[in-house]
């Protein structure tokens, strides 16, 4: 497969993770009576936070309401220790080349 070949595949793949991600944060919404808080990340942690979803088999969504949860509730626990954002971006790295 070309790289432009491989770039157009990756693209589509996220962008119907997006569009899941979306409906099921509106689903989540309605039948929770969740507010739904759009936050700007940089890309890569985006990225990294996707992976690790999926390692977990979780949509993104459940991780980040998990982390948020807990900084709020346990302020002094570490979300992420740096041992665990170089592997996530270790991992990510492999699984992009």
């Amino acid at each position: 497969m070309t790289d432009r070949a491989t770039r157009a595949r990756r693209d589509a793949i996220r962008a119907e993770y997006a569009a899941e991600e979306a409906e099921a944060a509106q689903v989540e919404a309605l039948e929770n009576e969740q507010a739904v808080v759009s936050v700007r990340v940089p890309a890569s942690l985006a990225e990294t936070l996707k992976a690790r979803a999926a390692a977990e088999h979780i949509p993104t969504s459940a991780l980040i309401r998990r982390i948020l949860t807990r900084a709020v509730h346990e302020p002094e626990a570490p979300v992420l220790t740096v041992e665990q954002v170089e592997a996530i971006a270790r991992r990510v790295f492999r699984e992009s080349a």
